[in-house]
């Protein structure tokens, strides 16, 4: 029962941090096709996306929100957000394993860091899925609440389309006030 983490959305501009934690069944027909959501289409991901959720022992997705992001820095904010998908699933995990280079505190379970785990264990690869999925919708409906920063196309990202919206309309409540290109439009 081995629970892989991922995470989406450290580097945008705006909007929170959504990870997500998998475990996936000995005997789901995908073992060993799964990959880096950043490495497949968005179509295919979709489809993923669904049969993850019908064919894991158990998934759960968690966020760090703009507050948990200003007041803990991007970092903590993404190890605590790891941590409470970890916690949000319905079957203990015997181990844990997380993309990147450090672990979260507060892990029911043992716990390793991998690097480029999204690619290469692969319910790190099935979170990694699930987390975009659920980033790229929730940016989706950012996107009709503020239209003016196109957060369907860009998801947040630093992109040159977002930085013109930004000189043009300001800041809106979902922007990260203590990123760098924030904070100075704020100054």
């Amino acid at each position: 029962m081995i629970a892989g983490v991922d995470e989406v959305g450290r580097g945008p501009l705006a909007g929170p941090v959504v990870t997500a934690a998998v475990i996936l069944s000995p005997d789901d027909p995908m073992l060993g096709q799964y990959r880096d959501s950043k490495k497949i289409s968005e179509k295919k991901r979709l489809k993923i996306y669904h049969h993850i959720r019908q064919h894991a022992v158990s998934f759960a997705v968690a966020d760090a929100s703009l507050e948990e992001i200003e007041q803990l820095n991007i970092l903590h904010a993404t190890m605590l957000a790891m941590t409470k998908a970890v916690l949000k699933l319905d079957v203990s995990p015997s181990s844990v394993i997380v993309d990147g280079n450090r672990v979260p505190q507060g892990m029911p379970a043992p716990t390793t860091a991998v690097i480029g785990g999204d690619d290469s264990v692969q319910q790190v690869a099935a979170a990694s899925v699930l987390a975009k999925v659920v980033r790229d919708r929730l940016m989706r409906a950012y996107g009709f609440q503020y239209p003016q920063y196109q957060f369907a196309k860009h998801k947040g990202y630093g992109t040159k389309a977002h930085m013109d919206a930004l000189q043009q309309y300001g800041i809106c409540p979902i922007h990260r006030k203590t990123f760098a290109p924030i904070a100075k439009l704020i100054k």
